[in-house]
């Protein structure tokens, strides 16, 4: 059996499960993480675009993702634009009126561009929401030639059965409350 023939039987063994298949999307190596709480969004490029390489990915941070700080990767070049918050909030007692909204790497040479044959990973970090829901991570992926555009994302609900491209997504779930165990009477 070929690995083509392989990947396409577990595809479609997928589909009848109901597992999301995703083989070639931008995906968040993590996608649950606790309200209020830090998070390091790790996202994974399978593949350029049309055989492609990948020559930079830029991501659109979510709203109420709070302090993005993206990791450097060597051979790439690392840019952030913030803009003015809608909600401010307070972070180490300060209040943050402006905060990042898109983080961009960008391969410093052609050489360092990502083949379509490779794999890699882009890192960012930032503090969760205190309220769950899901976030949205919307990811352009410019490639030597071509781009795809990750950042669809369903009108309601959260599957993303019949979209095209969508965006990474993280579940931000609520902590549940802690388990405490009953009194116990013990006499001697």
């Amino acid at each position: 059996m070929t690995v083509q023939n392989t990947l396409k039987i577990t595809a479609i063994l997928l589909a009848f499960t109901g597992a999301p298949v995703a083989f070639g999307h931008v995906t968040l190596e993590n996608q649950t993480a606790a309200v209020g709480s830090g998070y390091k969004a790790v996202l994974k490029v399978g593949h350029g675009c049309d055989g492609a390489a990948t020559r930079a990915i830029r991501v659109t941070i979510p709203p109420g993702f709070k302090g993005a700080k993206p990791m450097p990767k060597s051979g790439w070049l690392l840019t952030t634009r913030s803009e003015k918050l809608a909600v401010p909030y307070t972070s180490h007692g300060k209040t943050i009126t402006q905060d990042v909204a898109e983080i961009t790497w960008t391969a410093a040479a052609p050489a360092n561009a990502l083949p379509d044959a490779h794999y890699d990973e882009f890192v960012l970090r930032g503090t969760l929401p205190d309220a769950p829901g899901p976030m949205w991570f919307k990811v352009l992926q410019s490639c030597t030639q071509g781009q795809n555009n990750w950042s669809e994302v369903p009108a309601t609900g959260t599957s993303t059965k019949g979209l095209k491209a969508p965006a990474a997504m993280l579940n931000v779930e609520a902590v549940p409350a802690p388990v405490t165990a009953p009194a116990s009477h013990h006499q001697h």
